[in-house]
């Protein structure tokens, strides 16, 4: 029973602290900006990265995500060709609150892969043909419904909007490196002194910029997760897919020389938390769920066999077709 309570606790808890971890980034993030904005031009370069950073997120022109599917050689998965797919994404938008259902889009690769494109109300989530093949029914629920999540949640907008910060945060690292290179006669001369102070904060400004974006990319992942594992009510069938996902990553050489191994790579270069902790909070919160949470998903699953991908992708010299 205290094993069950404490199930029940974890994932509120981690939706909670994912939120405000992911608040807190961006304030970071922004606060970060206009630090830099005082210490180059006072109270006006404030007013002015603010003023720019707000008509740049209101008035960016967001690329059209067919547009995006079209330089992916995608093409549109219908509701006729995969009804099951259809029927699972009509379910998890009405039960994510999603009034306007995203498109779906085939990607003839051989690379397991899955993303979403756009805005709550216009968006695509695309899936590899590898995808399809590989993973069963359940298992491309709980893909199915991590993509869902991102949209419902608008976790495009707000990882735009912390690249966005991470582009001026540059942009006003190379307008230092200018003023620097311009000054350096008169500084050499003994003519003017600089703030060495301010020249480091923006030479390791893109740096703290980016590794912020990225843990905050991390922590949306781990948000959508939790989400997902709620929309479906089954948190081990996306567990299952994260772990076929990850066996796959690795090619045959990889297998046969270093089985269960692999380079490591520093966790705060990661856009995606590890595997590992992410199936291990989804575990966590299979404890949380009751049976009546469970049996929708189970008896939408029974009434439909596994989608087929009837043509395999053709190879041509820089890439997949169809």
């Amino acid at each position: 029973m205290r094993e069950q309570g404490n199930g029940r606790h974890y994932g509120r808890h981690q939706a909670l602290l994912n939120a405000l971890q992911s608040v807190a980034l961006i304030l970071f993030m922004g606060g970060f900006m206009a630090l830099l904005g005082w210490l180059l031009w006072g109270g006006s370069g404030v007013i002015m990265l603010l003023t720019l950073g707000m008509v740049t997120t209101l008035f960016n022109p967001a690329l059209s995500p067919r547009w995006v599917m079209k330089l992916y050689g995608a093409k549109p998965l219908s509701d006729g060709q995969a009804p099951a797919l259809g029927e699972l994404k009509a379910w998890l938008c009405q039960r994510a609150g999603l009034d306007k259902p995203p498109e779906l889009y085939l990607i003839p690769s051989r690379v397991i892969n899955a993303f979403s494109v756009g805005s709550s109300g216009r968006s695509v989530v695309a899936l590899s043909d590898a995808l399809l093949r590989q993973l069963s029914l359940r298992e491309l629920a709980g893909v199915l419904a991590h993509e869902v999540s991102h949209i419902r949640h608008n976790d495009l907008w707000v990882l735009g909007l912390a690249d966005l910060f991470s582009r001026l945060a540059s942009l006003m690292a190379f307008v230092g490196q200018v003023l620097l290179l311009m000054n350096l006669p008169l500084l050499l001369m003994g003519m003017v002194t600089i703030d060495w102070g301010l020249i480091l904060l923006l030479v390791i400004a893109p740096l703290v910029s980016a590794l912020a974006q990225l843990a905050l990319s991390r922590t949306r992942e781990y948000a959508a997760d939790l989400n997902a594992a709620r929309l479906t009510g089954d948190p081990r069938g996306l567990a299952a897919a994260l772990e076929k996902i990850e066996q796959a990553q690795g090619g045959w050489v990889e297998h046969i020389l270093t089985p269960g191994r692999r380079v490591p790579d520093p966790s705060l270069l990661r856009t995606h938390p590890r595997t590992e902790e992410r199936v291990e909070r989804l575990l966590e919160l299979d404890k949380e769920l009751e049976l009546e949470d469970r049996l929708p998903l189970e008896q939408l699953l029974h009434q439909f066999d596994h989608p087929e991908v009837t043509r395999q992708p053709k190879r041509r010299f820089l890439g997949t077709w169809w």
